[in-house]
Order: C-alpha cells, then sequence, then structure tokens
C-alpha cells in the first residue's frame, strides 16, 4: 500500500505517451552570459534521426547526455550521446522491460529511470553506468511518470492519473531512505526542475489561459507561485544566478528580474514544437527537444 496519503492510481503507460507525441529530436545550443545579458548560439541537432529521441539530462561531467530512444520496434532503452556529437550508444538492452527519463544519480552510482515492467507496472529504478538494473528506489510507489532528484535522500515525482473516478495527477515527495511519500499537489504538468542552491524545486499547473510556475521547499514542504504566464511554457531550467527558462509556442522564454520575456524563437532556424530541456551542470549548454525536422 503506498503511505502518507497517496492513493493508488492505475497505470497509463508512457509508451502510449510517447507515441502520441510524434518524432522528436535532441539539439543542444550553447549560453553565454546571464540575466536579462543572456544570449544563445546556434542550435545543433544531436539525434538527427526520424523516430523518438527524447527526454535528455546531462551527465555529471556535462560531456554527454543520456536519453530515451525509441526503435521502430517500439522498445524503448536509455541511449547516450556525446555534445561535441557521433554516434549515440545504447546504454540499456533490457529483455522485457522499457526504460523512461534517465536521471543521473546524486550520488554518482549511476542513473535513476522510470521502467514499465514485464507486467505494466511504472515505477522508479536505480541502474548502474552499464545499464544493469539495481533497485526499485520506492517499492510501493507506482505508476510514476516523471521524477526530479533533490538531493541523495529526496526527489519529487508525478504520478500518474486515473480516469475512473478521475483522479488527477499527483505531484508527491519521495524519500527512498524510509519508502515515505508525501502528496503534496495535484492537477500538475510533466515538467520539474531543480532550483540551484536550495532544496527545492518547481513544477507546472495550468488554467484555461496560463501557466503557472511553483515551488516547492522539500525541508518544510512550503509551496509559493513563482510566476504566471501564456498558456503553453512547461518544461523550464533554472540557471545559476537565478534566470528561469522556459519553452512553449516555438519559443524558449526567459525570466529574469521578474520579467518574462521571448529568449530565442527557434522557428527562426526552422525548429518546431520545442518542449524538454536540460541545462549542462556548468551552464553553459542547454539541450532542448523539438519535432523531427519536416522533409
Amino acid at each position: 500500500m503506498l503511505r502518507a496519503g497517496v492513493v493508488a492510481i492505475s497505470l497509463l503507460a508512457v509508451p502510449a505517451v510517447a507515441a502520441a507525441q510524434g518524432g522528436t529530436d535532441i539539439w543542444v545550443m550553447p549560453l553565454s552570459g546571464q540575466g536579462t545579458t543572456l544570449e544563445v548560439g546556434r542550435p545543433r541537432n544531436l539525434t538527427d534521426r526520424a523516430g523518438y529521441d527524447n527526454q535528455p539530462q546531462f551527465t555529471a561531467d556535462g560531456r554527454a547526455l543520456l536519453y530515451t530512444r525509441i526503435e521502430t520496434s517500439g522498445r524503448s532503452d536509455v541511449w547516450r550521446v556525446a555534445v561535441a556529437g557521433g554516434e549515440p550508444t545504447r546504454v540499456t538492452n533490457t529483455a522485457v522491460e522499457q526504460e523512461y527519463s534517465p536521471t543521473p544519480m546524486p550520488d554518482g552510482s549511476g542513473f535513476s529511470a522510470i521502467v514499465v515492467e514485464a507486467d505494466s507496472t511504472q515505477r522508479l529504478w536505480a541502474y548502474d553506468w552499464n545499464g544493469v538494473p539495481q533497485r526499485v528506489i520506492v517499492p510501493a510507489l507506482e505508476p510514476v511518470g516523471y521524477h526530479v532528484w533533490i538531493g541523495s535522500d529526496v526527489l519529487g515525482a508525478f504520478v500518474l492519473s486515473q480516469p475512473t473516478p478521475q483522479v488527477p495527477n499527483a505531484l508527491v515527495l519521495m524519500h527512498p531512505q524510509t519508502n515515505r511519500v508525501d502528496t503534496l499537489d495535484r492537477g500538475i504538468e510533466r515538467a520539474f526542475a531543480r532550483v540551484p542552491g536550495r532544496e527545492a524545486f518547481t513544477y507546472v499547473q495550468r488554467t484555461d489561459s496560463t501557466t503557472i510556475v511553483r515551488e516547492v521547499d522539500v525541508r518544510t514542504q512550503a509551496k509559493r507561485r513563482v510566476l504566471t504566464g501564456p498558456r503553453g511554457l512547461e518544461y523550464h531550467v533554472w540557471l545559476a544566478d537565478g534566470t528561469l527558462l522556459i519553452s512553449g509556442n516555438g519559443q524558449i522564454w526567459r525570466w529574469a528580474d521578474a520579467r518574462l520575456t521571448p529568449l530565442v524563437d527557434l522557428r527562426s532556424f526552422g525548429i518546431e514544437g520545442v518542449s524538454r530541456m536540460a541545462l549542462s551542470p556548468d551552464g553553459t549548454m542547454l539541450a532542448f527537444v523539438a519535432a523531427d525536422p519536416k522533409p
């Protein structure tokens, strides 16, 4: 049974979500400056192929990205690609399980991933760097859809909704050392981002016309509204100086000095459908996901 107020929520399989999103590629783009003087360089496509390449996260040294790749057979595995370019390499090759959202773990021992298991249970697992599964991180909690680490002993997680009766997506805190989980909010979107310098992360909710970014302090579980922007924004990252970058509506936006302004319109590069983002550890490179280029 789930603990501390988390209700059981039935599975919404990740493969169906991924398939619905269509073909995607992972791009990288250099960043320089900060705040209102932040500038971007020309983007490069690292996974230029037809199909689903998505959910990138930088390795700790910033030299490579882990990501989810779906083959034409429908199989999903974790792959790795160098930021400098070159052929991607497969990391996981499990016989039955399918992996999504690979994320380096804070202790450096490997990465965590959302795993659709043989019986369609969807939980968060730990893997070593060779792609060998090690353990389920919080066994009782499922179905987990997305996650963010806030140190080695706590993480935020998106728990998928139940259609009948309707139970909205849940935001929970997971405590791997004790297996405790706490429900903090409902009706959330898929995007999480660690807030630099604090034990906190941000998540997104929407109204009919707006996007709301909220912050959670994991020590007190207090929540506060960070910003309200136009509907269509969602995936975001925090720079070390407190600047927030958020994608949506064909652009990457910048929130600095309490103002939300466009940073770059990626459509000017022929790039459509920008979504997920990841920031390199040194803050000089932004990875983002966009739709496969049109033929």
